[in-house]
This record gives C-alpha cells, sequence and structure tokens, in this order.
C-alpha cells in the first residue's frame, strides 16, 4: 500500500514538473513581433490606428506612438503589465462600444493570447525581418545522411550552395529534387533565360553529346559572354526604368533617348558592378570628371514624362517629375512601397510622412523644368565640331583655370546651367505663350529675380523672330536702373541663339529684359525667347585669334546635334528649397526640409555629400539590408517565376514572409561580397544549381503539395515574355537580325494605331533588317505601345514596373496567328521545310519541328502534323486563290500544286509558333 503510495507520489511530481516546465518554457518563449504581432496589428487595427488615422489618440505605426500617452491621458499599452494595458483590455471586452476592433469580428482566441504575451513579455516591439541583414549565414549542409547519400546515387547530385538552403525546406515539407531535365531543355531553358533566344538544333547536338564534366557550366560561360546576354537583360531593366521613345502625356512627342537603352545593355555585357550602374545611373554628373557614358547614364531619371501640351504648368509637371523619381528610386533599389508616405505617414511600414520629403530634397535640385526641349540633354557633336570643342577647350585651358574648361565643356554639351523663360516673373506688356515661352510686346519688360552675376560678362539668349527691328535691353535691380546691355535681335531662322557683351556687375541681382520695335503691331511679341545664360567671355581678349574662337563658340551652340536627355545638378546659386507638401499637394507647401534618409534604414555614409551622389553611395552601402536583397529577388524571379519574397515590389511588412529566408540573406551576402556587386556571377550561381536544373514536369502528388512551386521541387515553367516571343519567332525561322544598337526601329504595325495629336507623327515602317531586329529596340510610344507587346502584358512605360502580369486571353492567339510578323516568320520557315524535306513530308515537319523545339519530332505528334498538312494542302488545291493571298510574291508563276503545299506548309509552321511548349519556358 505504501510502495503504491510512493509511486501515485513520484507521478504527481513528475506530472507536476513536466508541467511547470512546459509553463516555464512557454514563458521563455519570446514572441516574435516581426513575425507574430505586426501581421496582426496591420491586418486588425492600424486603419483605425496610424497612419491617417490616430483614433482616441493611440496609434500603433511608430514604436514611440504606441507608448505614448493617449488622448485618456494614459498609455494603452505598459509593457509587462496586460492585465492594466486598454489595449488588451479592449479586445475582450462584452460592450460593442468598447470592443476592438470596432464595428468588426474579434480577434480569435490564439490572436489575443499572442498579443497578450507579448505586452506581458515586456512588448518589445522589434524590427522587420526586411530592415537588417546578418553578417554571417551559415550554409545548411548538415552531416552526411542515408537520405542525402540516396539523393545523390539517386542522379541528384547538388551543384550549388543554393541547393543545401532548398533541400533543408524539402526536408521539412517531405519533398525532394525532381532528376534534371534532358539535356535539350535544359540548354533551350538556360539559353532563353541568359541571352533570351533559343539555341540552334545545332547547339543541342553538340550539348548533348558533349561528355565532359563541366560540359554545362561550358554553355553558361558562354551565353554569359554573348552580346545578346545585355539585351536580354536590358529589357528587364528598361520596365524598370520606364523607358521609352515618347515624352508621355497628351501629346506624347517623340525624345531622342535610345543612346540610354544601349548604355544599359553594353553595362549589362561589360558586367558593370551593380553599385557602380546603381551609382552611375543616379548621380553620374556628380562623380569627378563624368566621362559621357556616365552622363548618359542619369538619362535613368529622365525617363520621367514631360507634358508639352499648351498652357500646362511646367512646374507641376517638374515636381510630378521628381515624385515620379523618388517612387521609383525606392521601388528599384528597396522593394519600399514608398510612395505611400507622399500624403501621409506609412500606414504599415516605419516611414514618416516628413522623411519622404527628406528623400525628395536628394532629387529636386536638378537643371530639368518640363521644358518641350527636354533639357538638359547631352549634345553629340560630329567629328570635325568635336575637333572645335578641343580646340577651345585648350585655349581656355591656356589663358584660364581648369574650372574654367569643365564649365565650358558643360556648356557646349549640355547648354548648362541656363534659366528657362518661364523662370520671369513681373511681366508687363507680354505673357509666357502657352506658359512655355516669353513674348513681349513693344515697350514691355520681364525680370529674372535674383541672378548671380558675378564675373558674368555674356548674356545668351535662345530666341526666335521674323521682324526686323527687334532691340533688347538689359538692365540691374528695376526697369529703369544700371543699363547692363543693349543689343538688336536679329531675324532668326527657328530659334537661334545671339551673345550679348554685358556690362560687368556684381553681386546678386534682378535683372530686367525690355523689348522694343516699334516697327511691328501692337499686339505681336518683339520675339518668342526659350532661354538664356548668363556666362564669362573666352579668356585671353586681347590675343588676335580671340574673337575667332568666341564665334566658334556661339556657333557650336547653335549647332543642331543628336542628343539624350540627361541629369544636371543646379548651381548653388539656383539651389531650390525643398518643402513638405500638406496633404501631397504641392500647392500647399509646409516647412522646409533638408535631404535626409529614413530613419528605419541604416545611417547615411558620414563622408558622402548630401546630394544623389551621397544618396546612391548609401542605396549600395554594404550596411544597406535591402538593395541587394532586392536585387537577389527580382533576379530569382526572372529565372523560377515568383521570388524568395511575394510581391517583388514590397519587402514591407505586408509582403509575404520569405519561403527561404536563409538563402535570401545568404545570397545577398555573397552577392555584395564575394561577387563584388557581379550580375553574372550571380546569375551563374543561380543557374549551375541543381535547383534550377530539375525537370518541370510536374506529377499529380507534387501538384497537391506544392502548386504553385514555391518549394522549388521541380523546375520553372511559364511562359515568355513578349519580347521574347517575337524574337524566338524569328530567331527559329531564320528572319531575325543580329544587328544591335541605335535609334529604335518601327516593325510592321496596323495603319490606324497610332492616331497623334498635333505633332502629325506616324509611324514609318523601317525597311530591310531593321524589320527583324530584337523586340528591345522597338520604338514604344506611351500612349500607344506596340500592339503585339501590350498584347502579351508587356509595360507601356509611363510608369516603373517591376514585375510584369501574365494574362492568358484570345488576343493572345490571334497575335501569334495573325500578326504578319509571325506570319512572316511561319512563310519563311515553310520555305526552310520545303528545302529542308526535299518532296518528303516527314522530313520537312521533323526539321521544322528540330528547328522550333531544338528536340526530335515525337511519333504521335507528327501525325497530328501531317493530319494538318494534307487536309489543308488538299484544301488549297481547292482554292488556289487563297493559297496565292496567303503566299503572296512567293506564288508568282508556280504551279498551283506547288502553292497549295508551301501554303500548308506555312499553316503546319504557324501552328508550331503557336504550340504551348514553343510560347513557354520549361
Amino acid at each position: 500500500m505504501k510502495a503504491k503510495r510512493g509511486k501515485a507520489a513520484i507521478g504527481v511530481c513528475i506530472a507536476l514538473a513536466v508541467m511547470m516546465l512546459a509553463l516555464l518554457q512557454w514563458k521563455e518563449e519570446p514572441v516574435d513581433f516581426s513575425a507574430e504581432i505586426k501581421p496582426i496589428l496591420n491586418k486588425h487595427c492600424i486603419t483605425c490606428h496610424g497612419g491617417v488615422k490616430k483614433n482616441g489618440g493611440f496609434s500603433l505605426l511608430f514604436e514611440e506612438e504606441a507608448f505614448a500617452k493617449t488622448e485618456s491621458g494614459k498609455p494603452a499599452i505598459i509593457p509587462g503589465d496586460s492585465r492594466h494595458s486598454e489595449f488588451i483590455r479592449r479586445l475582450t471586452a462584452n460592450d460593442p462600444e468598447e470592443r476592438m476592433p470596432y464595428n468588426a469580428p474579434p480577434l480569435d482566441k490564439k490572436e489575443i493570447e499572442l498579443l497578450t504575451r507579448w505586452v506581458e513579455q515586456g512588448a518589445k516591439w522589434g524590427e522587420h525581418w526586411a530592415y537588417s541583414l546578418p553578417k554571417v549565414v551559415k550554409v545548411p549542409r548538415g552531416r552526411l545522411t542515408m537520405a542525402s547519400l540516396l539523393s545523390f546515387l539517386g542522379n541528384k547530385p547538388l551543384h550549388s550552395d543554393i541547393d543545401y538552403f532548398i533541400q533543408e525546406k524539402h526536408k521539412k515539407l517531405k519533398l525532394d529534387f525532381a532528376a534534371e531535365a534532358d539535356r535539350a531543355t535544359l540548354l533551350r531553358r538556360l539559353s532563353l533565360d541568359l541571352i533570351g533566344l533559343p539555341p540552334s538544333p545545332e547547339q543541342v547536338a553538340a550539348f548533348a553529346n558533349d561528355i565532359r564534366e563541366d560540359a554545362y557550366e561550358r554553355r553558361v560561360d558562354s551565353l554569359l559572354a554573348s552580346p545578346r546576354f545585355g539585351e536580354r537583360w536590358a529589357s528587364w531593366w528598361l520596365d524598370i526604368a520606364r523607358y521609352a521613345d515618347t515624352k508621355g502625356y497628351e501629346k506624347d512627342n517623340s525624345r531622342q533617348i535610345w543612346a540610354y537603352r544601349d548604355w544599359v545593355i553594353q553595362a549589362f555585357n561589360r558586367d558593370m558592378p551593380f553599385n557602380t550602374f546603381t551609382i552611375e545611373q543616379l548621380a553620374g554628373d556628380l562623380l569627378p570628371n563624368p566621362s559621357k557614358d556616365q552622363l548618359i547614364a542619369t538619362a535613368f531619371h529622365r525617363n520621367t514624362m514631360v507634358n508639352d501640351e499648351g498652357g500646362t504648368e511646367d512646374e507641376e509637371f517638374r515636381v510630378a517629375a521628381v515624385i515620379d523619381r523618388v517612387n521609383t528610386t525606392y521601388q528599384t533599389w528597396l522593394a519600399t512601397t514608398f510612395e505611400c508616405a507622399q500624403c501621409h505617414s506609412h500606414t504599415y511600414d516605419p516611414i514618416k510622412f516628413e522623411e519622404y520629403y527628406k528623400s525628395m530634397a536628394f532629387f529636386n535640385n536638378t537643371r530639368d523644368e518640363d521644358t518641350p526641349g527636354d533639357y538638359p540633354t547631352l549634345r553629340f557633336y560630329n567629328e570635325e565640331d568635336s575637333a572645335k570643342v578641343v580646340l577651345i577647350k585648350q585655349w581656355i585651358a591656356k589663358y584660364n583655370t581648369h574650372e574654367a574648361v569643365v564649365s565650358s565643356d558643360l556648356f557646349l554639351h549640355t547648354l548648362e546651367p541656363k534659366i528657362h523663360a518661364h523662370a520671369c516673373d513681373q511681366l508687363v506688356n507680354g505673357a509666357l505663350v502657352d506658359t512655355k515661352w516669353l513674348g513681349i510686346r513693344h515697350g514691355g519688360s520681364a525680370r529674372l529675380p535674383a541672378i548671380m552675376l558675378d564675373s558674368k560678362d555674356l548674356f545668351y539668349i535662345n530666341y526666335s523672330t521674323g521682324s526686323s527691328g527687334g532691340q533688347l535691353e538689359i538692365r540691374a535691380d528695376s526697369p529703369n536702373g544700371a543699363l547692363l546691355a543693349k543689343s538688336a535681335l536679329p531675324v532668326t531662322q527657328g530659334m537661334q541663339t545671339i551673345a550679348i557683351p554685358l556690362a560687368v556687375l556684381g553681386g546678386q541681382r534682378d535683372i530686367y529684359l525690355q523689348f522694343k520695335n516699334p516697327s511691328i503691331p501692337t499686339d505681336y511679341e518683339v520675339c518668342l525667347v526659350e532661354w538664356m545664360a548668363f556666362r564669362e567671355a573666352l579668356p585671353g581678349n586681347n590675343e588676335p585669334q580671340h574673337q575667332q574662337m568666341q564665334q566658334t563658340f556661339l556657333e557650336l551652340v547653335n549647332t543642331r546635334t543628336p542628343s539624350v536627355p540627361i541629369m544636371i545638378e543646379n548651381p548653388q546659386d539656383m539651389r531650390r528649397e525643398t518643402h513638405v507638401f500638406e496633404r501631397g499637394n504641392w500647392l500647399v507647401q509646409g516647412k522646409a526640409v533638408e535631404p535626409e534618409v529614413p530613419q528605419f534604414l541604416h545611417d547615411f555614409p558620414k563622408e558622402a555629400p548630401r546630394n544623389r551622389l551621397g544618396f546612391a553611395q548609401w542605396l549600395v552601402s554594404e550596411e544597406n539590408p535591402l538593395t541587394a536583397r532586392t536585387l537577389v529577388n527580382r533576379l530569382w524571379a526572372q529565372l523560377f517565376g515568383h521570388g524568395i519574397v511575394e510581391p517583388l515590389v514590397d519587402m514591407g511588412s505586408q509582403s509575404d514572409p520569405p519561403t527561404h529566408p536563409e538563402l535570401l540573406d545568404w545570397l545577398a551576402l555573397q552577392f555584395m561580397h564575394d561577387m563584388d556587386w557581379s550580375v553574372k556571377r550571380l546569375l551563374r550561381e543561380l543557374v549551375v544549381s541543381a535547383t534550377y536544373r530539375q525537370s518541370s514536369v510536374l506529377p499529380p502528388e507534387l501538384a497537391e503539395k506544392d502548386p504553385g512551386n514555391k518549394y522549388y521541387a521541380r523546375g520553372p515553367r511559364f511562359r515568355l515574355s513578349a519580347e521574347q516571343i517575337r524574337d524566338q519567332a524569328l530567331a527559329v525561322s531564320g528572319l531575325l537580325s543580329t544587328k544591335m544598337y541605335g535609334p529604335s526601329v518601327m516593325p510592321y504595325q496596323p495603319e490606324g494605331v497610332w492616331m497623334s495629336v498635333y505633332s502629325g507623327e506616324s509611324w514609318k515602317k523601317s525597311e530591310g533588317e531593321d524589320q527583324y531586329r530584337r523586340g528591345i529596340y522597338t520604338f514604344i510610344k506611351r500612349t500607344s505601345p506596340y500592339p503585339s507587346f501590350i498584347t502579351f502584358d508587356a509595360s507601356s512605360r509611363e510608369v516603373c514596373l517591376v514585375d510584369r502580369i501574365r494574362t492568358n486571353t484570345p488576343l493572345q492567339a490571334l497575335t501569334t496567328l495573325n500578326d504578319p510578323v509571325y506570319q512572316e516568320a511561319a512563310l519563311h520557315l515553310a520555305k526552310q521545310m520545303e528545302t529542308a524535306g526535299k518532296g518528303k513530308i516527314k522530313e520537312a515537319i521533323q526539321s521544322a519541328y528540330l528547328h522550333v523545339m531544338q528536340r526530335p519530332l515525337p511519333e504521335d505528334k507528327y501525325r497530328v502534323f501531317e493530319k494538318l498538312f494534307r487536309e489543308t494542302s488538299a484544301h488549297y488545291r481547292k482554292h488556289p486563290q487563297e493559297a496565292t493571298k496567303l503566299l503572296g510574291t512567293i506564288a508568282i508563276q508556280r504551279p498551283p500544286a506547288d502553292n497549295a503545299n508551301t501554303a500548308a506548309y506555312a499553316v503546319v509552321a504557324s501552328a508550331l509558333l503557336n504550340l504551348d511548349e514553343f510560347l513557354t519556358k520549361s
């Protein structure tokens, strides 16, 4: 009896010990704010308590607000004391007027328990996973197990450290790698991913027969070295850069900006480190002695739209462009929905309203001002004029300082800094014509406020007039002030620049421009002025050649040249002050702010300048947790169809948690440190992995476990991009041009797609091989994008687009069946079929399938195509006029039977180009 009691007591003690241990473990188990608490707050609380609304004076958006006193005079959250925290009491209140969330279903017990534990544990605020980056991530190689040994013996070797991270997740989910894809599939996938084009049948055959251990890696390196690599990846980047060949808005006039597109292609081909790629695009003009290429790179942010419509306010659309640059920069490099803070503090992420405008201050001092001339532009002189520029620079270097040489070179190549006509105010007897050009009538005047005149002894004015007898007087301080210059305004041929000597008068002055021409009607303008500039005349004025050098300088200023819009920073005397916009309204300006980065991210580099260059250096600092993560995630998505984090546009607290967080961090650290920001090295690491090489076949059991392939137990399979689909059709039919760079081209487009207002611009079909160039070179009009591209979900390029959607509509099939580009590709492929078949149907169709899919044609598919050929050929024999219509010039002077066969082959070729397997990367 005593023994039984003893055993019972021991049992009770053990039970109590287990319960105490469990209780202790429960208490010690820390609640993860980022993963467990923040999602609950965002889902149920933030809409009323954060961002725009702060009901009851309580906000859960920022840490300091969450623990501050509310309207009751007490904080709603008392760390460590859930019983006395109003925040917790309201979650379980019986009164519906008190219970939170108000007017909504109550939280479930698990959520309330989590929030209660969080408060009891001290209500530690924590940090969202994306806003900090570990110094080291260990690859989970683990120890050799029977499972890993069997996997290796089962022909599933791991080729990259990436595979260990994927395998680790597989173990938890009871998944496994699929077998490696066959070599034809693998090379096609690899080629489409790295250069955007399919391999040739010969390349596939060579790979299939290559028994070397590094056969695959050799193909990877060869494709990375191909000049086509830059075209494929530039096409992806241009969506982000919102690159287009027109300015947007109502007029949507053309602009010359293709030099930027070519720079991007070359940068990818050179494997420019991504940190350099970033700095040159955001601030190439601010680098010491920037090269012409570095200036071209800054066109990244000149892809913003410009409104040429008459009567629009230039400052309004200049501000719109600056806002777009802020939003695009944060979206491109930081996967942050920063634009949400334009009108109020971010509803879900720790971004304060004022921080938006502090970031805007970095971008607010560029020279572009929404003018029709798209200034500033980098001007490209021909060889003869370039030699003249060199002579002028040598002259200045001989008689003046290096700074004077730099200033003159900048002005000759960019016409900056200049003052646009819309900067004039106090207009008398005149107006801004179309709000763009200064038009003053006889006896009228306009003021240029606060002009720095130190050492300025030359006034450049760009104007046009058809009336002789015009005069300009320039006065300082008032309309009747000191006369600085008086000059005739000769008749011009279009817009022309003249240089007027100025009396030297230092300091910052208001300048008054007085226009006279008594010979014209009183309601006519003396002239139309586009821009002005105050500059120093060339030095060496006592030298015999001085006048000639000055004249050459002016001739160069007036030279019409090809150009590209670029970024140039304001000089100090033209610096703008940045203000907060109340509720995001640019017309209601609040307090002034200085350039500063958001507090929730890493500190601004101590030695960095407070301008775009410093901001770019901050973005690619190795202390930055987001830039490398963002790029890695997006390149991963390009290869695998979706990111490790979704959506690609947002790594904030509203994003899905990463499926493989350690892998994302490891790749980000590798990319910054071991790979030195090399995109090619990163892509190589991704494509050599066993994860990438898997077969994309989807067995039923895997479809049930992981239908979206989030955990990568099979290879990627998804539709190609709009450009790739067209490029591939041209490539397999033998029509694709290999010509690179230069002005955008206009391949076939149906009549009436363009209906340009005002400008009368029209789509002029390109000739020769320009018809068959890669999609990246196709002219993009924002208000009327290339039809077949937009049908396959390409961007209109009006705003930054990180991730194209993939739709499936009948219009897509109608495009690939009926668009003349695809019809011509089918006809060209049909002629190849006839040549290869030599009268034998089977050989002809097999040859075509091999060219299209780079693999032998299965017998069951052949029977389908043979039936299609025979039925179609018979139809065309009965209706020869239809064959003639389909074949066009090919049908001239040919027997009807030959036309019928060729037309039938063309139909078969069209069917091949419309196969799902052709339009899909698998």
